[in-house]
Formats: structure tokens, sequence, C-alpha cells
């Protein structure tokens, strides 16, 4: 192997895999993938609906953990990031939501420049290969196969007619035109297998010639010379090894790993680094800062009928889902099982959704360790723009340590409130016509728990992070002392070096982060290549005409 290249990219996550294919295409660029997970092969990832496996096992798994979260009385929830080919597009939960436009416009008002809606919208068509989109407003032969479910089970319509019998409106494609709404769900799904940033550009691009992957390569830092990123050193088999840069080096290794090797690298916060003896190379206080994510709530109800999940939760029921998959990729293992979905307002006068719903004909947990008695379905439900904030820090200068995360979860009166409005809604949702032939005793939180002491005593208990962290290498304009990279995904004050990835987000998007993390790491490959942006739309996306003084 010779360690010279052009580019060298680290993490072969949801970005990174898109990087290293948009980069490689020309066969001049040697590009270099360094990635510390092993294979995705295997059932566990490969099959939809087996996806509760994956994250929680330490072969695919990073295993990081928050901090106590000194407002849910301590708990510390975990913070799950794929440590496999594919990253954590291999062991999420496949759901597809680009965000919502204004999400986009806001980061460009946050000094993001060229990253509203309509610069973006481009790159989303180009990453996309949609089924059953909404024409015009998806792409239709990127590498990234997105789909719909079969709706098999009659729980999810009855979903989305409650949400029209409640008062909402009904979308054909949140990805489309139009976010808000009851509507069906994507997943990134194809021909019955997770369809991963690995299955959809990494794999393909491995067979040029002028892209390599290190398997098991645990980056220890950017090697600095001169303020410019010149290459990296990792740890692979036991040894310590050095691959050259010729023009740059990215990160791509998510919101929590990103941040973590530019600290180790000399740029972050000067005292944080001088504590832990690292030398510093650029002052860069929001290296860390503004960590985001979403919680959620699953609200669970009971179901009259036997028609849920729950009658596969038996070995024999798993083992014939699982024989159906492996031999034919088809039946209920070729589903994330979220196939209807919702995104509301909470209250008049905001502009666009800040709640988002998955769907499940199943009250389970989401770690799949525990099915609530009997048949149940749930509503995984949560405000969409918290305004708490964390950090990622390290713990000492030894790579190998994990480092400390705090996300100050529900650290905001506001948060407060938005849950037990959730809660509320979700409540009314499941009280409409469409779940009386199905509707039996509310499981959790339970009928007794009414009052908001009583609700803020649930969420506490209850609340589950949505594993999207994010924002931790926040973009902003090159003179915002708290921004990391600038509009071009360059680290300020440091040539030759990029993040590209989620923890770039400057406020976290509506809804699950994979999309845009795909997103980020196609339209960081044309900045990285000088290429011109591709041209802005003009499509003007649909905001409710009555947002102002109406919630639905």
């Amino acid at each position: 192997m010779t360690d010279q290249f052009d580019f060298i990219i680290v993490g072969a996550g949801s970005a990174g895999c898109a990087l290293a294919s948009r980069l490689s295409e020309d066969p001049k660029n040697r590009v270099l993938v360094l990635e510390f997970g092993g294979t995705d092969a295997g059932p566990f990832i490969q099959m939809p609906a087996a996806l509760s496996y994956p994250m929680n096992m330490a072969l695919y798994d990073w295993g990081f953990e928050s901090e106590p979260e000194p407002y849910l009385g301590g708990r510390r929830l975990a913070t799950p990031r794929g440590k496999v080919i594919g990253g954590s597009s291999s062991i999420n939960g496949m759901v597809y939501v680009r965000g919502h436009a204004c999400d986009f416009d806001t980061w460009e008002d946050m000094g993001a420049s060229g990253w509203g809606y309509r610069h973006v919208l481009p790159y989303y068509k180009r990453q996309e290969h949609s089924h059953g989109g909404q024409s015009g407003w998806r792409g239709t032969d990127g590498p990234l196969h997105v789909q719909r479910g079969t709706e098999w089970n009659p729980l999810f319509t009855a979903f989305k007619e409650a949400g029209e019998q409640a008062g909402y409106g009904i979308t054909a494609d949140y990805n489309g035109e139009r976010q808000e709404g009851f509507g069906d769900m994507e997943m990134t799904v194809h021909r019955g297998r997770r369809w991963s940033a690995a299955n959809a550009y990494l794999k393909p691009a491995l067979k040029r010639g002028n892209l390599e992957l290190i398997k098991g390569a645990l980056v220890r830092k950017v090697v600095i010379e001169n303020s410019r990123a010149i290459g990296v050193e990792f740890e692979t088999g036991g040894e310590i090894r050095e691959a050259r840069a010729a023009r740059e080096v990215i990160l791509s290794a998510s919101s929590i790993n990103s941040p973590k090797i530019l600290m180790q690298s000399g740029i972050g916060a000067a005292d944080h680094l001088h504590e832990l003896g690292i030398e510093v190379i650029a002052d860069r206080p929001g290296v860390g800062a503004n960590l985001q994510d979403h919680l959620e709530l699953y609200l669970q109800q009971a179901c009259t009928q036997p028609i849920t999940l729950f009658k596969h939760w038996n070995l024999i029921s798993k083992a014939l889902i699982g024989a159906q998959w492996l031999f034919f990729k088809q039946g209920l293992g070729a589903s994330n099982q979220f196939e209807s979905c919702a995104f509301i307002r909470s209250k008049a006068g905001i502009k666009y959704p800040d709640i988002q719903y998955h769907f499940l004909p199943f009250a389970v947990r989401y770690d799949g360790k525990a099915a609530a008695e009997g048949h149940g379905f749930q509503a995984h439900v949560g405000p969409m723009r918290s305004k708490s904030r964390g950090h990622v820090k390290l713990t000492s200068s030894n790579p190998h340590d994990k480092p400390s995360i705090l996300f100050n979860y529900m650290s905001h009166e506001e948060d407060w409130e938005e849950f037990r409005t959730c809660i509320r809604l979700t409540r009314e949702i499941f009280g409409q016509e469409a779940f009386t032939p199905y509707r039996g005793k509310e499981i959790q939180p339970g009928s007794q728990v009414q009052s908001d002491e009583d609700l803020n005593d649930f969420i506490r208990e209850h609340v589950e992070s949505a594993y999207h962290p994010c924002g931790t290498c926040r973009m902003g304009a090159k003179d915002d002392p708290m921004a990391v990279v600038d509009p071009e995904c360059k680290v300020i004050g440091v040539d030759g070096l990029r993040v590209a990835d989620s923890s770039i987000f400057p406020q976290i998007t509506n809804g699950n982060l994979n999309a845009p993390s795909i997103m980020v790491g196609e339209k960081a490959s044309d900045h990285i290549l000088g290429k011109d942006p591709l041209p802005a739309s003009n499509q003007e996306p649909w905001i409710n005409p009555d947002w102002a003084t109406s919630q639905r």
C-alpha cells in the first residue's frame, strides 16, 4: 500500500461513503478511507426488521453513553454510533427524512451561506432514487434507494385516518413539496435489504482502483504542519502508521468522533486542550459545543384485535420471518415497520412542524428488549427543535479513551411544555374514530397520568434519545468565534482540513438525520473538488397558509 493519497476520509459512515464515491469518480484522485469498524455483512445489519440488534451489539456500535443527565434524574442515556462499514446508516432505523425546507433556510440565516433549501434540494435529488415520491421534487436516478412499506397492517392506515379526523392534513410525500401532515413513511430499503450508505455508495466505488479502504483503523490525530493538515496518524493491528494527503483530510467520523479527533489534533477550546497537555494549533471554542439531539416518548395503546407484531414475538415466528427474508428478501423481515408517520405543529404561530411521529403496529421498546403485555401499538413522538445544548469533551489525551458527552436534555422550561403537548395531542389522535375498532386501554403513560406534574414525572423517567446527535463542529461565517467550519466545510484556522457529517449542522433538522448527513457528503464533495455547486432550485415548498392563527 502506498501511504501517499490525494484525499483521506476519516469514517465510512453516511457522509464518508458519499464522499468516497464522489471524490474517486475521477481516476486521477487517489482516495483513502479509514474506518475503525469492520464488515457490515450478515443478517443482523442487512435485514431491515432486525434493526434493534446491531445498535445493541458492541461489534457494530461505539458504545457511547451520556454523562448523568441533570434534568432527567441523573439517568445516563445510550448514544449509539455505528462502528462498522456504513457507520450509523448500517445500524439505524432506516427512516428517510430530508428535513423541512425552513431548516436549511435557518442554517443560512445562522451563517451557513449557500446551504439554504434552494441550494440543498438539488443535492437531495442527486442522491436519491425515489420509489413513489412526488414527481419533480424527488431524485429518480441517484444511488440511494428510498421506498415505502406495503402497509400490510390496517393500523398504519388507521393512524393516517385518525390524523385526518383530528383535523390535520394528509401529505402525499413529506420529503416532497409538503412536509406537514400525516402520510406514508419512507425507508432506505432496496430489494428487501437495508440500503445503507455503504451499499449505495462505498461498495460500488471500491471497484475502482483509486479508492482504498482500511478497516480496523483508529485515527489518533490529524498531522498538521505550519497550520496545514498533511495527513493522519492512525493505529491498526497494534501498530501506529501515518498516511499523507497531498490535497485534503476530511473528517466524517460522526458528531461525537469528529470533534474528538479535532481536539486530539490540537483544534478546540484552548483552555480545555491545555488542561490535557495537548498543544493548541487552533483555538476554536466551538469544537464539541452546540451538541443537539431529538428526544422521544413511546405512547402505547393496547390493541383489542390480535393483529399486531406481538403475534410474531416468539421464536418460531421469528425463524419463519428470518427464513422468508433470507431466501426471498420478502415478508415482514423486509420492512423496518415504520410505515406511517406525521409532522405537525404544536401550536398556532409556529411556521412549520415541530413535532414528529413514527407509528409502529407493536408496543415494544426501541432496543427490542421488552414488549408490552399482549397486543398493542405505539407512536414515537417528540419535539423537533429543543433549545437545550450540550457538549462533547475529551476525558484524556489518550485516543482510546471515550469522550465525555453531556446533552443537557430538558434544560429549558419550554422542553417540558412541548413534551406535555406531544402527549396530549397523541391521546387526541388515538381517541379518533379510526382507532375505535382497535383501541384498548392506554398502556403508557396510563390514563391516570393527567396533571402537568404527573406528566413531567413520566417524561423524566421515560424519555429516550432518538439517536440524532449533531452540531458539534458547527458551520458558520469565518468571523463567527463559535463556528468550526466555514460554508465550504473547511476548518477555520487550518488549511487542507474539512469536516463533513452531521456535526456541521448549525441547528438540528426536522426528523431523522441520515438523509441530511448524506446530503452534506454530496454537497461537500463539490466544494472539495472545486466544482460549481449544482444550480439552485426555484421550487417553493408548502407552508400552511394559516400557520400564524391555527395549530392545524
